[in-house]
């Protein structure tokens, strides 16, 4: 989907188009949401968005799109890598040890998660499955969700706002920041190893 169409789904439906966008991002199909939420900020900037509409329409799109994976999770999950997980290889010594690894670093996965794509989609349905305490999920969940949503959209506003900046490269703009955060994890993943190795 280009930039035209989703400016044009953005003139027809409004902030409900926002909302839905990152929704069916969290519970659907790994995108660069990054992208969307860069090119929030640039509409804002160029007042062809307003910022309190468009950053609570985010919000709530994610926030709510986690809430509902963690649901379908929790109900329809379990029962089903219960009863097909075998036929893939998902045996329930191999379940317990990736529910125990998840369960360890649950705050690490929920919040920075958010940052990765295809994490933050498979996440909440994995903490629903792993039983993980709604309330801390819920928490975990807004927590995350804010620290995802306003630093990218703060950013395409700011940036918006100091130079001229065509929504049409905004896609590009979302692959070059994911191309850094990814830089950094695997530099800090590396850095790690080496410390361990030489303890």
């Amino acid at each position: 989907m280009n930039i035209d169409t989703i400016l044009q789904f953005i003139n027809i439906y409004g902030y409900l188009i926002i909302f839905l966008f990152l929704f069916l991002g969290i519970v659907g199909i790994p995108a660069p949401e990054e992208s969307l939420l860069f090119l929030i900020g640039v509409l804002i900037a160029q007042h062809k968005l307003s910022f309190g509409p468009a950053v609570l329409a985010a919000f709530l799109g994610a926030f709510i799109g986690m809430l509902v994976a963690y649901i379908c999770g929790k109900y329809v999950g379990y029962p089903f890598i219960n009863k097909f997980g075998k036929y893939v290889g998902i045996t329930n010594e191999r379940w317990e040890k990736a529910k125990m690894n998840y369960t360890e670093n649950i705050q690490k996965t929920i919040v920075l998660g958010f940052y990765i794509p295809g994490m933050r989609q498979i996440s909440p349905y994995f903490a629903g499955i792993s039983s993980v305490p709604f309330r801390k999920y819920f928490l975990l969940s807004l927590l995350g969700t804010f620290l995802w949503i306003i630093p990218f959209i703060v950013a395409g506003f700011y940036l918006g706002n100091a130079f001229n900046i065509n929504p049409e490269y905004v896609p590009y703009l979302g692959f070059f920041f994911l191309f850094i955060f990814v830089l950094y994890g695997t530099f800090k993943y590396i850095k790690r190893k080496k410390q361990k190795s030489n303890n």
